[in-house]
């Protein structure tokens, strides 16, 4: 059976052209990659995950104070069943808490990037999680050079693409399944929206991923792996060189739906007002431009929010 394989970023240093090429292998295929070695202190991860479990543990009306309606969910709490995948009839099985990037108010991008909401009931919160926001940012910045780096780009180009990226962290709290016949699935089939995503705490069953022969392929961590997928940003940007492959977080059999699961993932994004057009070098005859419109991360943004039903 086929697998998504778990490379070693390590060998990035160590061994550039061999670990480049298996990557963009890994994501040419199947548009996900475990990576381990990645060096993230696993005492920021375990009390980010602390910060998390509690901050979803407060009775549901003091979370819904940190509920910003009409704010799509950018800063703070997002109640249960609120999230809808595209094109889905059932709303998602979860509830989450967005942490975006701190940044001056003066500055530029700050009419987009809302300031960040820290509650006073979860003091850990602004530093494990923002902490782990910005470990995350980092190792996501290394695997885009490696991606640069296999499709013949400078290994900085994404750089003064990504330093301002209205990117976000997402804790998510899937609350134990009811008894009975589930209609729905804890997140519904569905792609990313931004450049990468990195996944902390796929441990637990129920991720997969849809394969090209159309078969679901579950996906589980060993050890300090963190899985790292593309997003329709990126998929854009390289012309479908890197494919944003479509995946989903299914109801687990018996006792293990009857248990909370947690994962935090990280959405890469690049600065607002980057254009998504697709790389000259990714364009040829066989990959013809598939997007001769022009777009902005921001504008694009708008637009993917308001098809999940988080911004009207």
């Amino acid at each position: 059976m086929k697998h998504v394989p778990t490379l070693d970023i390590r060998r990035f240093d160590t061994d550039r052209e061999a670990f480049v090429a298996e990557l963009g292998a890994a994501y040419r295929e199947f548009g996900f990659c475990g990576i381990r070695g990645h060096g993230i202190d696993p005492a920021l991860i375990d009390g980010a995950y602390q910060a998390f479990q509690a901050l979803f543990a407060l009775p549901d009306a003091v979370k819904r104070q940190y509920h910003l309606s009409g704010a799509g969910g950018a800063r703070g709490y997002t109640p249960f069943k609120v999230e809808t995948a595209k094109d889905s009839r059932h709303p998602d099985l979860k509830e989450f808490w967005h942490i975006g990037r701190e940044i001056d108010r003066g500055h530029v991008y700050a009419e987009r990037m809302p300031p960040n909401i820290w509650p006073p009931e979860v003091p850990a919160l602004r530093e494990y999680g923002y902490g782990l926001y910005q470990a995350l940012d980092q190792l996501g910045r290394r695997v885009l050079q490696a991606l640069a780096l296999h499709i013949e780009l400078p290994i900085d180009f994404f750089e003064d693409k990504v330093q301002f990226g209205n990117s976000i962290l997402r804790p998510l709290h899937y609350p134990p399944l009811p008894e009975g016949e589930v209609p729905n699935v804890r997140a519904g089939a569905h792609e990313d929206i931004n450049l990468i995503t990195l996944l902390v705490g796929a441990s637990a069953a129920g991720l997969e991923v849809l394969g090209r022969d159309g078969e679901w392929l579950p996906i589980t961590t060993q050890g300090d792996a963190i899985v790292v997928n593309i997003g329709d940003m990126l998929q854009r940007l390289t012309n479908h060189v890197y494919p944003s492959t479509t995946h989903r977080v299914v109801n687990p059999p018996g006792e293990a739906g009857r248990q909370s699961r947690y994962s935090v993932p990280f959405f890469l994004h690049p600065n607002p007002d980057v254009v998504l057009d697709p790389l000259p070098q990714t364009i040829t005859a066989d990959n013809p431009n598939r997007y001769p419109e022009s777009i902005t991360a921001h504008d694009y943004l708008m637009q993917r929010l308001r098809e999940i039903k988080l911004i009207a």
